[in-house]
């Protein structure tokens, strides 16, 4: 304790922090990397107009509010009030839209990679790079914005990524981190920075539209820096920003800013070739590092980048947890209702527990999990739906199971698809809420992925300590790289659960895909008809 302390008051700790889609997370950690104090702040996306948002101002409440009860956590633990703090890393959700005029204001709501309307701009762009461009890349909504004929797309001076927003207003500097980057605009891995080619053909595209030839793509796109790199540091006005006591100096190094699924991939320790992991929360996505490139281009399939550069072919799907979270409401509403309490925590505890009973055919039950559209099974808008036939099981134990299964059955469909590439990824890791719960979240995902599937002690922590590493690495590589820091000073003693595939797991969820699969016409007609 004494030590913790003295390190803190000596501004020697590192400040992490992820925007992800339902909470904001600021950890802070220590010498041994473990984290010393943590606060967050819950926030929801909104439907405006038919556009998946979050206000600018919602960000900064919510990041304010994040550090705030860090840094009560910092003063109620360790005595000490955080004035200073040797390097910080912001990262957010992949993806989106977020662009501004000459004079730095925003010129329309920022976009989240929840939007599924960019569909025509994505085949487009697919079709002239021969290289898949999925509908919640930065460039497919700007190109969507331009065959639409938005009046502001002429006016955009600077687009970026929600991390790279928080990045730029705390440092003044315009980058992103190699990952990141790569959610945006393709990148050529080999040099690190976005793919030349693409690039001129997407200006040609572009200007064939007309009015809409005032930039160059490059000019408009933030600058690509690789993991390690010094982006900048935290100004007065950024401090201030971030702590409006006054309290935080300013100076710290600021890490490149990264998407979830790059700090997902710090993480978990996986970012050397043939590694892979699985983040699974509001959205659920599997990232493969790359030994060699894919033999074709898959439409359901992005390829991105490490933090530091290496190729990753990411399964994405849009929906995990939000219909399990939906669920857990209405029952804590009957238990409340009844004059009970349970905390939110422990509920989930009960109810993913719960699944682990469950029956091998789910009961007969079946879910869609779908609160947006989803690419990788074709739908362009989502509609929970849960049905069942009159005579199924319909038990709590075979419902939860219904549940953790629909959160993953899209995440299977992308894997399969996959199969013809023998990647050769032998374990997976796992990370994020869905894995709060000992050995529920754990075995569903063994049986869907039918690989095992390792949990590491921090992986509630999730992209918060991920960015908070890369933030370490970046004050303090000693010229190694990512994968030699974390192997050699992050994970040298890292505890951690195996679980693997079990047979009667893998067939239950055989049995449960091939229902899945053939009801899907049934959530195609709730979309069209709801």
């Amino acid at each position: 304790m004494d030590n913790a302390s003295k390190y803190i008051a000596d501004g020697k700790a590192v400040l992490g922090m992820e925007l992800g889609s339902t909470r904001i997370k600021a950890v802070l950690i220590g010498e041994d990397f473990s984290v010393l104090a943590a606060g967050s702040h819950e926030w929801a996306n909104e439907l405006k107009d038919g556009v998946w948002t979050y206000p600018l101002e919602a960000v900064w409440a919510g990041v304010q509010d994040a550090y705030k009860k860090m840094a009560a956590g910092v003063k109620k633990e360790y005595g000490v009030t955080l004035t200073k703090i040797r390097a910080a890393g912001f990262s957010a959700m992949m993806h989106g839209y977020l662009v501004f005029g000459k004079d730095g204001k925003q010129l329309v709501p920022f976009r989240t990679w929840r939007n599924t309307s960019t569909g025509r701009a994505a085949e487009q762009l697919s079709q002239a790079f021969s290289f898949n461009i999925p509908q919640r890349w930065s460039i497919a909504h700007l190109y969507q914005a331009a065959l639409d004929g938005e009046k502001h797309v002429k006016d955009v001076s600077y687009m970026t990524t929600l991390a790279g927003y928080v990045h730029w207003k705390l440092t003044g500097i315009k980058t992103v981190g190699t990952g990141e980057a790569s959610g945006m605009f393709p990148l050529d891995c080999r040099i690190n920075d976005y793919d030349a080619d693409m690039l001129e053909k997407f200006d040609a595209l572009i200007k064939a539209r007309g009015p809409f030839t005032q930039f160059r793509i490059k000019d408009i796109l933030p600058k690509v820096s690789c993991a390690g790199a010094n982006a900048g540091t935290l100004t007065k006005e950024g401090a201030l920003l971030l702590d409006p006591s006054g309290n935080l100096m300013p100076g710290a190094l600021l890490c490149p800013p990264e998407g979830d699924a790059g700090t997902g991939m710090v993480a978990t320790n996986s970012v050397a070739q043939k590694t892979g992991n699985v983040s699974a929360g509001t959205s659920v996505f599997a990232m493969l590092v790359l030994d060699k490139p894919l033999k074709k281009v898959y439409p359901e399939i992005d390829i991105v980048a490490t933090p530091d550069g290496m190729p990753v072919a990411m399964v994405h799907c849009n929906t995990c947890t939000s219909d399990i979270n939906a669920w857990a409401g209405l029952f804590n509403e009957v238990i409340k209702a009844a004059g009970a309490d349970i905390p939110q925590g422990k509920l989930m505890i009960l109810l993913f527990t719960a699944s682990l009973s469950g029956d091998a055919d789910c009961g007969g039950l079946m879910n869609y999990n779908y609160f947006s559209g989803e690419p990788v099974t074709g739908l362009s808008e989502g509609r929970p739906l849960f049905a069942r036939k009159p005579d199924a099981a319909f038990t709590l134990a075979n419902f939860m199971k219904t549940q953790l299964y629909s959160a993953l059955a899209t995440l299977r469909i992308g894997m399969e698809i996959l199969k013809p590439e023998n990647i050769g990824i032998a374990n997976i890791c796992g990370h994020g809420g869905f894995f709060k719960t000992k050995e529920a979240g754990q075995r569903a995902m063994a049986a869907a992925v039918n690989a095992p599937v390792t949990v590491m002690e921090n992986a509630g922590e999730g992209g918060a300590w991920g960015i908070a590493l890369l933030a370490a690495y970046a004050a303090d590589s000693g010229g190694e790289s990512l994968p030699g820091f974390l192997n050699s000073r992050v994970f040298k003693n890292a505890k951690a659960s195996v679980i693997k595939p079990r047979k009667s797991d893998t067939e239950s969820f055989d049995r449960f895909m091939e229902r899945y699969k053939a009801g899907l016409k049934a959530e195609r007609a709730a979309a069209e008809c709801l």
